[in-house]
């Protein structure tokens, strides 16, 4: 396993590091062709992220200092503090479905009695808070270039989480100021940012069709249970293999929730030896477009619905 993992890590932060160098060398003949090549280089991004994700996970390299030792450094690259991240997300698995704890590494989400509950002005505000425009522009804009650089709880937060936080702002920082002083403002505009851009954009996007389909769960404490939650709670996003390799096949998502510690590549061989998990909340892409306009959670129904339908439905 450790063999495989060097070599995911080499053939993912290789062609960054030369998609990067070429982005940079193109801003000479046009900063198009150099956009161009950046956009496409927050694909690497992306995975470096993921590989960052099983690093949190303790499933990337055998020995756990050693995956927070790369995850450390990763972080730097997508801009999220290893240490406040691997916490909130643990959370998150821990969580994820149970309507009493909702809040930490999730997308806010109300069911319709909470959200008829709400004053006018909470109704807008919860429905600016959903509106895709927010979720997927906006919103990951805020998370990793502003909301990042700080712990995720800043009222008690361990002062190892600030060290995260910090540290990870201060290698940002560095990062930045050495890309100024070599390339000047450009590499920052034409390089380095819409690359970050669209990551944050398509990491946003995952992480929001890998639990906000139609047919998740959630259930309050009584009825919750973390595998069942995780299961049935996660999606299977069925995307094209060019988008699996790009991923890091975390579109298999409910399989990763009930076994997080299976490293990514070895999760397309657990849908292989058990054909019968591949259809277990399936989503294709085309479909996963429909799941921008799901909003609440219908505790009737037991499935996501939109504000439309949440309002054909009896008080």
């Amino acid at each position: 396993m450790h063999a495989r993992s060097l070599w995911e890590l080499a053939v993912t932060a290789g062609p960054f590091a030369a998609l990067f160098a070429l982005s940079w060398l193109s801003l000479s003949l046009s900063p198009v062709i150099s956009v161009a090549l950046s956009l496409a280089n927050a694909a690497f991004v992306l995975r470096l992220f993921m590989i960052q994700h099983d690093c949190g996970h303790g499933s990337f390299l055998g020995d756990r200092a050693w995956n927070d030792r790369l995850g450390r450094v990763i972080g730097v690259v997508t801009l999220t503090p290893y240490r406040v991240w691997r916490q909130s997300h643990a959370t998150h698995h821990a969580t994820t479905g149970n309507l009493a704890r909702r809040g930490t590494g999730d997308i806010p989400t109300l069911t319709v009695r909470e959200y008829r509950a709400l004053s006018a002005l909470g109704r807008l505000r919860y429905r600016l808070v959903r509106h895709p425009l927010v979720l997927f522009a906006i919103a990951p804009f805020y998370v990793f270039f502003l909301r990042n650089r700080l712990p995720a709880k800043l009222s008690g937060a361990h002062w190892r989480d600030w060290a995260s936080a910090l540290g990870t702002d201060a290698a940002i920082l560095g990062l930045l100021v050495g890309l100024y002083l070599t390339g000047g403002k450009d590499v920052l505009l034409f390089t380095y940012l819409p690359m970050m851009l669209l990551a944050a954009s398509a990491g946003m996007w995952l992480f929001f069709v890998q639990h906000q389909f139609e047919d998740t769960t959630w259930d309050h404490d009584d009825g919750w249970a973390v595998q069942d939650a995780a299961f049935h709670g996660s999606s299977h996003y069925d995307l094209p293999p060019v988008l699996r390799w790009i991923t890091a096949n975390i579109g298999i998502h409910h399989v990763h929730h009930l076994a997080s510690r299976i490293p990514f590549y070895r999760l397309p061989e657990v849908l292989r030896d058990h054909g019968e998990l591949a259809d277990v909340g399936r989503i294709t892409i085309g479909q996963s477009l429909s799941c921008a306009r799901l909003a609440l959670w219908d505790e009737t129904r037991r499935r996501l619905v939109s504000f439309g339908e949440a309002r054909r439905l009896p008080a």
